[in-house]
């Protein structure tokens, strides 16, 4: 933290937010913006999206630049963290929002599809978390994503399902490996929530039937998540470590 002119606390910290040029990683990056942070907006193909995300970031007062990286390629995330350390000399908070899903029965799902969604959502995720525990500096959060199909476990999503587990797996793992360099990493796992990839092809009844599962009785908004991402990286949750927390309106 520094002061400004009038003595009061601004926030320097940077964050990178991977997956960020739509939906609940968007959302996050337009939540810590706010906070005060720097964000680094990621993205994999959707260039105009992110840069959209950071001038909406920007006409609100915040500081956001983008940077393209396929996180399952741990070259590319050599070097989205080699451009963060030289624009401004490390990363404090990393959030892995990348992933995608494939909803098939196991009998049904090809190797194709099992192959992708391990890439992006496990092997994306160690690359970042890895670079992170070599090179995030003292004090800083890591925020990992998972589900909470990983308790729903429905049928079709066991390979989405197997790959938030192992997430949630190596974000236990990695906060005691951290041990001594006060970094805390936690996962958010969240239920049905209202982005455009979630309602897409999914009937008035069928998304109707999701909200009412909760006993808040609605999905999730994008802001609901972004929310909890912004508890776990901010001051407030300094103390939480190793945990993930089901941002899911009571679902499970």
């Amino acid at each position: 933290m520094s002061k400004d002119n009038n003595g009061m606390e601004q926030n320097t910290k940077i964050a990178l937010v991977t997956g960020a040029s739509r939906g609940i990683g968007a959302a996050v990056a337009e939540r810590l913006a706010r906070e005060g942070f720097t964000v680094i907006v990621n993205y994999a193909g959707s260039a105009a999206a992110a840069e959209a995300v950071v001038q909406k970031i920007e006409a609100a007062g915040g500081k956001a630049l983008t940077a393209q990286a396929d996180v399952a390629d741990p070259a590319a995330v050599r070097r989205l963290f080699d451009m963060a350390e030289q624009a401004f000399g490390g990363i404090d908070v990393l959030v892995n929002n990348a992933g995608i899903m494939a909803v098939t029965n196991l009998a049904m799902t090809d190797d194709a599809s099992f192959e992708r969604q391990v890439s992006v959502n496990l092997k994306g995720s160690f690359n970042t978390m890895r670079e992170a525990a070599a090179r995030l500096r003292g004090g800083g959060r890591i925020v990992n994503f998972s589900s909470s199909v990983t308790g729903l476990l429905q049928p079709g999503y066991a390979v989405y399902a197997a790959t938030k587990a192992a997430v949630e797996a190596m974000t236990s793992v990695l906060a005691k490996e951290l041990r001594g360099r006060n970094i805390t990493v936690n996962a958010i796992a969240p239920g049905p929530t209202a982005t455009d990839l979630f309602l897409n092809g999914k009937s008035p009844e069928l998304i109707d039937k999701l909200a009412k599962m909760a006993p808040l009785e609605r999905l999730g908004e994008p802001c609901d998540i972004a929310n909890a991402v912004a508890f776990l990286a901010g001051p407030d949750g300094g103390w939480i470590n190793g945990q993930v927390l089901r941002a899911n309106g009571g679902i499970i």
